[in-house]
């Protein structure tokens, strides 16, 4: 951390711990990516917060040296998003929440709250201590050129894990902090919008919770192999142990850099799929 942030206070700590009571401490700050992370990411528990509840206490400081408190979210709702460097959803989704912000910056407060590295590697290991944190937020901020605040959540992460630590999950929070929506993906950017056009327009969202799924990991599949180039290869070799179908998409996905970023993974899976189907095919009128 620079100098001129040290002034700055470290955030304070929710008052309510995690629900789901298992990633706290150490765990949360895992080293290497594991299959049990993949699949807690894939779901959110009955549990967790979600549309109706109010978000727990918390007061965390933002890097242009203000603060992100739950008592003084202001009297706009507030588009609250978690994620990381070495997330590649994050990555997906950090073009799509600057459009957003552009769009709708002025009805809404945008924060991106910086957490734990999703994929940590050798040049971007996990954090340790706040003061790494708080550098991986200035970096997140300066890779994505965010316009809208950046804010810090403490080492262990306790706002993350109350509302349940997925990697790069979104809340629309009402001025009083109820949830009136939560996304599993911040680049499902389609089911944010509608969701906070209907807040502004004085409804409730369609939908309360966003149900994509494979689309935005899709999106994200083309953005691994850059991750893996700034954050070390220590994050391949993890993925390929952890979620191999990923490892196999993402490689494939380094030969169609012609198209889109984001439109790689989709491609990706369907010549997989593809290749799949031949092979399949090829070995059944071989036995029969």
């Amino acid at each position: 951390m620079t100098a001129q942030h040290s002034p700055i206070p470290r955030p304070t700590p929710p008052t309510r711990t995690g629900q789901s009571g298992d990633q706290g401490g150490e765990a949360y700050r895992f080293d290497t990516f594991r299959t049990g992370l993949l699949i807690d990411d894939m779901r959110f528990r009955r549990t967790d917060s979600g549309p109706g509840d109010r978000v727990p206490d918390f007061d965390l400081p933002t890097l242009d040296g203000g603060r992100f408190r739950s008592d003084a979210l202001g009297t706009r709702p507030a588009l609250l998003i978690f994620g990381s460097r070495t997330c590649p959803v994050t990555e997906s989704a950090g073009p799509r929440l600057e459009r957003l912000h552009r769009e709708l910056g002025d009805d809404v407060r945008f924060v991106f709250v910086n957490t734990r590295e999703a994929h940590p590697g050798e040049q971007i290991p996990q954090p340790k201590t706040f003061d790494e944190k708080w550098a991986h937020a200035q970096t997140v901020q300066d890779h994505h050129g965010f316009s809208f605040e950046v804010a810090v959540d403490d080492i262990d992460g306790q706002l993350h894990r109350h509302l349940s630590p997925k990697p790069n999950s979104a809340y629309l929070l009402l001025p009083d902090g109820t949830i009136a929506y939560r996304a599993h993906w911040a680049n499902d950017d389609a089911a944010l919008t509608d969701a906070i056009d209907a807040v502004l327009a004085g409804h409730p969202p369609p939908r309360g919770r966003s149900r994509a799924m494979l689309r935005p990991l899709l999106r994200a599949v083309g953005h691994l192999p850059g991750i893996v180039r700034d954050g070390g290869p220590k994050i391949e070799r993890d993925v390929w142990h952890a979620a191999a179908p990923l490892a196999i998409l993402a490689r494939v996905s380094t030969y169609l850099r012609p198209l889109p970023i984001d439109k790689r993974g989709p491609v990706a899976a369907a010549c997989v799929t593809l290749i799949i189907g031949v092979l399949t095919a090829v070995v059944w009128s071989g036995t029969t």
